[in-house]
């Protein structure tokens, strides 16, 4: 029986160092960010262009050039889910069943909009990653191109982080060290691992 454990939080909560520590101990990752990134390159940039005509240069989708129309035009980010979801659904679909198929005990899905696409019914628990906001708007700042007015609007499209901790099963606090959350990390694999054998598979398909 395979554990899912489904992996999200707001955008600069630590997502990245959770994942990367899961992996470290030998857990199958799902990052539902490098997927888009893979089909931005690839499938996706067809009909991407096709809907945001710019934004593709040297046969890949330019992430900078579609964020300027999304952040003038944020209802647009609706169109850009219908043809990017069901993408990253079945790349889900197919990294779930070739782990199922090989009997492995535990994989995560790292998903930032988890909530937001109801992902959380297709999963056994959720663990949230989170920190204060002063230390989440700080990380965030720091990356190229980011600003405040960004960084807010990409906050209002997400579920607030207290309610997503509210939501989860587990809480992991990125508000200290990178060895602190990489030890919470450590103690969840072996809490899973152990609960493995007893998970309650839903459907996911």
């Amino acid at each position: 029986m395979m554990f899912i454990l489904g992996l999200t939080g707001s955008i600069g909560m630590g997502k990245s160092v959770a994942a990367d520590q899961f992996k470290a101990n030998g857990v199958p990752v799902f990052d539902a960010d490098q997927a888009v990134h893979d089909l931005y390159e690839g499938v996706a940039v067809a009909p991407v262009g096709a809907a945001f005509p710019g934004v593709v240069k040297d046969g890949r989708i330019d992430r900078a050039a579609l964020t300027r129309i999304l952040m003038e035009q944020p209802a647009r980010f609706a169109e850009l889910e219908e043809i990017v979801h069901p993408l990253v659904r079945k790349m889900q679909n197919e990294f779930l069943t070739q782990h199922y198929q090989a009997g492995t005990p535990l994989v995560v899905m790292e998903i930032p909009l988890l909530f937001e696409t109801g992902f959380e019914r297709l999963v056994d628990a959720v663990a949230v990653v989170s920190a204060p906001y002063a230390a989440q708007r700080e990380r965030v700042l720091q990356r190229e191109g980011m600003t405040s007015e960004t960084f807010e609007q990409i906050l209002r499209r997400q579920t607030p982080d207290e309610e997503k901790r509210a939501k989860a099963e587990f809480v992991v606090d990125t508000g200290g060290t990178i060895e602190q959350t990489q030890q919470q990390i450590n103690t969840l694999v072996a809490q899973l691992r152990a609960r493995s054998g007893e998970a309650f598979q839903k459907h996911w398909s």
